[in-house]
């Protein structure tokens, strides 16, 4: 998995929700949230980028990382 930076809003709690990430030279805003789901220790969320792909971030809660866990372009 590919570490990426990741800005959220917050709301009623820290990191609600991918507003925009960055890896590399490349920042992406988040467009839509398609989903939101939880396992034990991580938070995910399926999110069309404005680049029109899909991507899942991953947040590891312990550790405070994100990480790309799943990307597919819609071509």
């Amino acid at each position: 998995m590919n570490e990426v930076h990741v800005e959220c809003y917050s709301g009623r709690r820290a990191d609600e929700r991918p507003l925009k990430f960055s890896t590399g030279d490349r920042t992406y805003s988040v467009e839509r949230l398609d989903d939101k789901w939880y396992s034990p220790g991580a938070t995910y969320f399926r999110v069309l980028a404005d680049d029109g792909n899909i991507y899942v971030l991953r947040h590891d809660e312990s550790a405070d990382t994100w990480s790309f866990d799943a990307f597919r372009s819609p071509r």
